[in-house]
């Protein structure tokens, strides 16, 4: 099968075990072939080479994302994510560097699907720190081999990753916890529906009473906006307004050009005026 066969096969989408026999029925390429298609779509932006180079390698995302799986996440999703790190690897890919395209793409299709999982896994976010990701995936390994930690086991897992104890006894307390259903499970009585989050919370936003609050407190706000802007001379009320209010901002050197002075002081007198409507609103209320 020739590259462009290759660059022009279309795998089923419906289902992941058709897709997959789809997928591994593409040969793969050798280290000469897959050079110079690189080479083709780095030199010419040739998209068949690019496409050939990206189905040519899909059945390793395949084989990476199956590693996810233990989050509860469709093995589908994984994959889609892990392609889209394989599509962004071969746009960087730079075939003079000596290695195989799947080599380079490993860290992009397990970043895609990383941020994936933490985007999915759970409804508040476990992980948001450079520092959490890594104990999340790390730890989840852990525990597979571990079930749950002891202290030893902690300071093991803390001194292995570089964290202190207590990020990781922090991190496991997320990972054991589960997000409640709005509505609470079917089973439960009457007597225990309030202890849902649909039992206690309110969307008060469309309530007319609080519609009427929030419209005059826009327009009080805007009133002492007015005021406040009032108070400043000419060239601080148009830098103001260049710069937050109107539609088409301008920067700092345009205005610098405008006023036939230095950026640096178009910023300085910004932020007098900023400083000085704050003053005023606050005086005013």
């Amino acid at each position: 099968m020739n590259h462009a066969m290759i660059a022009q096969l279309a795998v089923p989408t419906g289902s992941s075990d058709a897709y997959i026999q789809a997928i591994n029925r593409i040969p793969k390429l050798s280290a000469d072939e897959e050079k110079a298609l690189a080479e083709r779509f780095r030199q010419e932006n040739d998209l068949d080479a690019a496409r050939a180079l990206v189905m040519s390698n899909v059945r390793y995302v395949v084989q990476i994302a199956r590693g996810y799986r233990g989050y509860g996440l469709p093995l589908g999703d994984l994959i889609q994510e892990g392609n889209i790190g394989l599509m962004k690897a071969v746009k960087r890919f730079d075939p003079s560097i000596g290695v195989r395209l799947i080599s380079f793409a490993v860290h992009w299709i397990r970043a895609e699907i990383h941020e994936f999982v933490l985007r999915n896994w759970r409804i508040v976010k476990v992980a948001t720190t450079k520092a959490q990701r890594k104990l999340f995936f790390n730890l989840r390994g852990a525990k597979k081999r571990l079930g749950w930690l002891n202290t030893e086991e902690v300071n093991d897992v803390a001194a292995e990753l570089g964290v202190s104890p207590r990020d990781v006894m922090q991190m496991e307390e997320r990972l054991s916890a589960f997000d409640p259903t709005f509505d609470g499970s079917p089973m439960i009585d009457e007597d225990d529906a309030a202890i849902a989050p649909a039992g206690y919370l309110e969307d008060l936003r469309y309530e007319p009473e609080s519609q009427v609050e929030t419209k005059q407190l826009e327009g009080k706000n805007h009133e002492l906006l007015q005021q406040a802007l009032g108070s400043l001379d000419k060239r601080s009320q148009d830098i103001i307004a260049k710069r937050w209010l109107d539609e088409d901002k301008v920067t700092l050197q345009e205005l610098a050009k405008q006023y036939k002075v230095s950026a640096e002081r178009i910023r300085q007198l910004e932020a007098n005026a900023m400083k000085r409507l704050k003053l005023a609103m606050q005086v005013t209320v």
